[in-house]
């Protein structure tokens, strides 16, 4: 099983055994109907995870009321009609050999108004710090309501087809709201004391039991702290986790956070992995159930090495999931080389569901789209020349393969990753070279002839006439024409990265975008005085939030000085810089070195001597225009299967 042994054993879980010890996660992606019923986008996403090996799936949100929403596109068993959708889920997940729950939730006071059309509800009248919303205190009525329409809800779940319901008990939802002191301030039977707080959860607990029997199976996500101030402690969720399975629960999901802490919900690149098994461990030393664990678990190695310490019995691994539905069927086959690993960007998954679509993953294009790409073999086969291998380049290549075109990639370097590559470089950022690492690999299997050192020529096109050239030839760092841009201590960013210089003392960045922030952390990490200068008003407006976080954190601790607002006017030859900041000159420095990072302009060369021939040519990522990794990497992967 290739070191697996762990993993690839059956668990127990209440009346259901999963096959295997990989669990997915509970993630929104946004492709429901509005009425709560399933798509077809949404069962073929959760099938494809199915087909690839994974012992358990746990669905998002579902809600239980129809005002508990907190997206508008979620799952929904608030109603009989919904039933037969999702029954068709839970048969194609089953057909493919998998187990699958629904999670079921109430948003309480972390959602919005707009989207439940009414007050947002709660323990008590006391606003989501994060969410700002006043909302109506439930009574106890309502309250002994709402315990009747989780237990309702389980039931439609169990007519759906599900094995079993895993009870959203954490993250600041309805369900964790009534638990802690925090944000439940009552002085009814369900306020006061850790019992009668727990009271809630605990009747939702007994109510499933009551309606769906013993050969259903219920499982509860708690969160082992809250991290905020007055919030739960691990103490706390241990004797909640004792209460809880005295109620009849058959296993524990140990999260952290709420919405106040919520960049630990989804933790970022910046966070380590497995980073939250010890709270698992904590739990599990206080009842005799199964407890689960998740946190940034993007490699079976460290799942396996996780549930052989003792500290979880499973690994929940939902973005690795995103990143390859695969992953369980290439690890207990022996083939981790083809894994596509998570690394933490949240461009794609947390990043577009923030934006108001569905879930994508900037890794794998097919993520949420397997109702609509399948990766047929061409009709008729060519000889396709690709120049570029950056990361949309190579993955153009990898699927022109995959449909049986002969394919030739030509880059100018002698490495893959293009400025993906020197992406990896900053803090936190290592584990982009996986990708690369990933892309080369498939290259290699497929059968890809790989010419490094060799850029791509119209001479060349000419003269070998391949049926089709693809132009992936990247971009190159762009510098706005002011006075003293040419010193010979303004160095751009890309080659400081790409270690062709090395650079100490007092260094000014100019541009405050996703680059240049990158690459001041990267250099007040290495010992230098750092100054950020932005025309806009903030700087890394293209990171992820729960990045920037941590990336701002990073300057305080380090001193890095940001102006914002600021237009370089000039270099001047004693290294200072004039800036005008609100229609006001101001002089910065004197600086060692400064380092341009202002943005990227595309490299179209081959395109335009190509123009005129008769070649067929197609361009893909940033050589049609600048375009972030997810966006480089979908666009090779669609334009390749259009070929």
């Amino acid at each position: 099983m290739s070191g697996f042994k762990m993993l690839a054993e059956p668990l127990k879980m209440g009346p259901v055994e999963i096959k295997n010890r990989f669990i997915v996660s509970a993630m929104v992606m946004n492709c429901c109907n509005e009425d709560g019923t399933a798509t077809e986008k949404y069962i073929a996403y959760h099938e494809e995870k199915a087909k690839g090996g994974w012992g358990l799936i746990v669905t998002e949100d579902y809600a239980v009321d129809k005002n508990g929403r907190t997206y508008q596109y979620l799952p929904g068993l608030w109603c009989d009609e919904q039933i037969a959708s999702h029954k068709e889920l839970t048969d194609r997940v089953h057909k493919a050999g998998a187990k699958i729950y629904a999670q079921i939730f109430h948003g309480g006071r972390q959602t919005e108004e707009w989207i439940i059309g009414q007050q947002v509800w709660a323990p008590s009248p006391i606003p989501c710090p994060v969410k700002k919303a006043l909302p109506h205190e439930m009574t106890t009525k309502e309250v002994d309501q709402m315990i009747e329409k989780f237990g309702d809800a389980a039931l439609r779940a169990k007519k759906a087809g599900f094995d079993g319901v895993q009870i959203h008990g954490a993250h600041g939802y309805l369900v964790c709201e009534f638990a802690s002191s925090y944000s439940n301030k009552r002085v009814d039977k369900y306020g006061g004391n850790l019992m009668n707080r727990m009271r809630f959860p605990v009747e939702i607990v007994k109510n499933i039991r009551k309606k769906c029997g013993p050969d259903f199976a219920i499982d509860y996500k708690i969160s082992g702290e809250e991290r905020t101030q007055g919030g739960t402690n691990i103490e706390d969720t241990k004797a909640m986790a004792v209460m809880l399975e005295e109620a009849g629960i058959d296993s524990l999901n140990v999260s952290v956070a709420v919405y106040e802490t919520w960049y630990m919900q989804v933790p970022p690149a910046v966070m380590g992995h497995g980073w939250l098994a010890d709270y698992a461990r904590e739990i599990k030393s206080v009842v005799d159930i199964p407890v689960t664990t998740v946190g940034r678990i993007n490699d079976p190695y460290v799942a396996e090495s996780i549930i052989r310490s003792g500290k979880a019995d499973a690994c929940y691994m939902g973005r690795a999931s995103l990143a390859d539905p695969y992953l369980p069927k290439k690890a207990l086959e022996g083939q981790c080389e083809d894994i596509i690993t998570c690394i933490g960007c949240l461009q794609g998954c947390t990043g577009k569901i923030d934006a108001g679509f569905h879930g994508q993953c900037t890794l794998n294009p097919r993520t949420v789209m397997e109702d609509e790409i399948s990766l047929v073999p061409a009709e008729i086969k060519k000889n396709i020349y690709v120049a570029g291998g950056g990361p949309a380049g190579a993955q153009a290549a990898i699927v022109l393969a995959q449909r049986g075109h002969q394919v030739t990639l030509f880059e100018k370097s002698d490495r893959l990753g293009g400025m993906y590559a020197t992406a990896a470089v900053p803090p936190w950022k290592g584990e982009i070279s996986s990708f690369i690492v990933w892309q080369r690999f498939q290259l290699e299997k497929l059968g890809v002839t790989v010419r490094y050192n060799t850029p791509l020529t119209a001479e060349r096109v000419e003269a070998d006439r391949p049926d089709t050239v693809v132009a992936a030839t990247g971009s190159r760092p762009w510098v706005p024409d002011f006075p003293g841009k040419d010193r010979e201590f303004v160095v751009s960013a890309v080659d400081l990265l790409n270690g062709k210089l090395m650079t100490e003392g007092k260094v000014a960045v100019i541009g405050g975008g996703m680059v240049g922030s990158e690459t001041a952390n990267y250099l007040a990490g290495h010992g230098c005085e750092v100054t950020i200068i932005e025309m806009a008003d903030d700087i890394a407006k293209e990171e992820p939030g729960n990045m920037k976080r941590f990336l701002m954190e990073s300057f305080r601790e380090h001193g890095v000085g940001i102006y914002t607002d600021t237009k370089v006017m000039s270099v001047e030859a004693d290294r200072t810089v004039i800036g005008k900041q609100n229609e006001n000159q101001m002089v910065m420095g004197p600086f060692d070195y400064v380092v341009t990072a202002v943005g990227m302009r595309s490299v179209q060369t081959l395109r335009d001597e190509l123009a005129n021939t008769q070649v067929e040519l197609v361009c893909v990522g940033d050589a049609k225009c600048a375009k972030n990794a997810l966006e480089a990497i979908r666009d090779g992967y669609m334009t390749a299967l259009k070929i």
